[in-house]
């Protein structure tokens, strides 16, 4: 079975960006490429996770999220790594588009992401974590019932006090670095 590292993207693996589609935007939280890296070398495969509200809302196309993730790729291979699979949620209660404005199950904090990397992985939610930069991110994780969920502070401010996070780090290359030591 698969040990995963669940990633939230925007807040997670790249700054915060409201609505990020256009590459100029894009850029690496220091140590997230090392932490990718760090991941594979402890045997996890890593896997994006994210809602994109945006595209329910008009801002950009699902070809758009496509573009960025095969950038966010190609930057990673330059440095000899990668993300095993990318799955994002493009519908949003609230959304101008139609066909996207809808209640799903892979909006986060529900599970439909998460369920459709077990449809193509032999995952071990056990031993697997999940990453985020909010509590809906941590909620997710509890509600597939992955093992260790992990909220970071390199996205939205966190409230340490309410957080039902297991683990709390300034970033995933802090997560990392604990991984290194277990």
């Amino acid at each position: 079975m698969d040990k995963v590292i669940f990633l939230d993207r925007d807040g997670t693996i790249n700054k915060e960006v409201n609505y990020l589609y256009c590459i100029k935007d894009f850029a690496f939280i220091p140590g997230a490429i090392e932490a990718i890296k760090v991941f594979h070398e402890l045997g996890y495969k890593v896997i994006v996770i994210t809602n994109q509200a945006g595209i329910a809302r008009g801002h950009y196309g699902e070809s758009d999220v496509m573009k960025l993730h095969d950038y966010i790729e190609s930057l990673l291979e330059a440095e000899g790594t990668y993300i095993d699979s990318y799955y994002y949620c493009p519908h949003h209660p609230q959304g101008t588009i139609e066909k996207y404005s809808v209640e799903c199950e892979c909006r986060k904090p529900n599970i439909g992401m998460i369920e459709q990397a077990m449809n193509e992985y032999d995952i071990d939610l056990e031993n697997s974590f999940l990453v985020g930069d909010k509590e809906i991110d941590v909620e997710t994780g509890k509600n597939a019932g992955i093992g260790k969920c992990v909220i970071v502070r390199s996205g939205h401010p966190i409230n340490e006090y309410v957080t039902k996070a297991d683990i709390i780090c300034d970033t995933i290359y802090d997560l990392s670095t604990i991984l290194q030591k277990e």
